[in-house]
């Protein structure tokens, strides 16, 4: 009898801790499951990330392209505006057709 406690009961507490490991085991399975979510969202975030920034990059290098053609065609017109006759080189040229019509 001094071995047996009143109330003691072996099945008891095989049965609690049976429980006790069970929901142990759930949490860890939802642990788990979260982590995996976790891990796979990552990596969907960082492929998304990877294509945008693809993208951009692509826009980027079509802009500097872009503004390397404007940058020329600047250049081309700018030199070809000094071959073009200013107003006061032409007022003077029709001053003198007229002065020669004049003498004629």
């Amino acid at each position: 009898m001094a071995n047996t406690q009143e109330g003691y009961n072996p099945n008891e507490f095989y049965s609690d801790a049976n429980t006790k490991v069970r929901d142990i085991e759930e949490k860890q399975n939802i642990l788990r499951e979260r982590l995996l979510m976790i891990g796979k969202n990552m990596i969907e975030s960082r492929e998304e990330t990877s294509r945008k920034m693809l993208e951009i990059k692509k826009d980027i290098e079509k802009m500097k392209q872009d503004l390397e053609r404007i940058k020329s065609f600047i250049e081309t017109i700018s030199n070809e505006f000094s071959k073009f006759a200013k107003k006061d080189d032409v007022e003077i040229l029709s001053k003198q057709i007229k002065m020669s019509r004049a003498f004629m």
